[in-house]
């Protein structure tokens, strides 16, 4: 590296490319930090990516095996249900009903908390 007692000897060119070549050196020096760091965060990426792929194929297979083992059990109830739906239609009705309504208040909801500004907090003042 050049030293500041060095400067005032050499003429102003020289400076310009002594600089110029430090300026460079630092450039690779970043170049070749900036290169490690980058292939270490990808693969610090590919193994997120791939253990996320394993712990979704292992979840999508637990839940496979479990409706494998449930499904004439759960068959036998949504028979039950479709014909306690049918004996009883107009409590499917009222049912259905209270859910769109519960559906349609949380979208009102949302949308007028995002049209309606936040009232700001007051500040207390000390005494």
């Amino acid at each position: 590296m050049l030293q500041r007692s060095d400067l005032p000897d050499i003429d102003l060119e020289k400076q310009l490319n002594a600089l110029a070549k430090e300026v460079g050196r630092l450039k690779r020096t970043a170049a070749s930090r900036g290169s490690a760091l980058y292939d270490s965060a990808s693969e610090r990426g590919s193994a997120f990516y791939g253990d996320a792929g394993d712990t979704l194929s292992d979840l999508y297979g637990g839940v496979s095996d479990f409706v494998a083992a449930n499904l004439p059990r759960l068959r036998k109830r949504a028979r039950a249900f479709e014909a306690t739906a049918s004996n009883n239609p107009a409590v499917v009705a009222a049912v259905g009903l209270v859910v769109v309504g519960l559906v349609a208040s949380l979208f009102w909801r949302r949308s007028s908390e995002e049209e309606a500004p936040r009232p700001r907090p007051r500040r207390r003042r000390a005494k």
